[in-house]
C-alpha cells in the first residue's frame, strides 16, 4: 500500500493530504508531493495526516525531510491529525514542526477565512464534491 495526496493551495498557505499508508516505499511519491506544494503555493504547508492509515520509521524520516526541504525554501512544515500508532521524533536537524490536532484547529491558527483556493490531487484519489473549489488532476508520483 502507498500514498495518494491531495493538494490545497489557500491564499497564504498550503495543506498536502495523506491517505493510505506513509512508508519507506511511498518515500518518493510523498517527496513528490511536497516538490509540488513548493513549485505551487507560498506559507506554511499544513501535512493534513487525518486520511493516514499509519506510518512506518521511513515514512516519518520522509516528513522529517520534508519540514528541511521547506525550510530550505523559506516555508515551514505543520501537522493536523497525525496517526495514533506514534508522533514524530526529528533529529536536531529538523526545524521545529508545529502539531494541530485536527485540520480546522490548523487553518483556524492561521485565521483562513475565504479566499481563493485551487486543489490538485493523484488519480486515484476521490473527487471533491462538485461545486467545490477549482481542481486539477496531479499527476501519479
Amino acid at each position: 500500500m502507498t500514498i495518494e495526496w491531495q493538494y490545497t493551495a489557500h491564499d497564504h498557505l498550503g495543506v498536502l493530504s495523506l491517505s493510505g499508508y506513509l512508508g519507506g516505499d511511498a518515500a518518493d511519491r510523498f517527496t513528490g508531493a511536497v516538490g509540488w506544494a513548493v513549485a505551487r503555493g507560498t506559507g506554511p504547508v499544513i501535512l493534513d495526516l487525518a486520511g493516514l492509515l499509519g506510518w512506518s520509521a521511513g515514512g516519518q524520516l520522509a516528513v522529517a525531510q520534508a519540514a528541511r526541504t521547506l525550510a530550505a525554501h523559506g516555508r515551514n512544515l505543520e501537522m493536523a491529525a497525525i496517526p495514533a500508532d506514534g508522533s514524530l521524533v526529528p533529529d536536531a536537524s529538523c526545524p521545529d514542526i508545529p502539531v494541530h490536532a485536527e485540520l480546522a484547529a490548523a487553518l483556524a491558527a492561521h485565521q483562513q477565512a475565504g479566499g481563493q483556493n485551487h486543489r490538485w490531487r493523484t488519480g486515484e484519489r476521490p473527487a471533491p464534491a462538485a461545486g467545490s473549489e477549482p481542481e486539477h488532476e496531479g499527476r501519479t508520483l
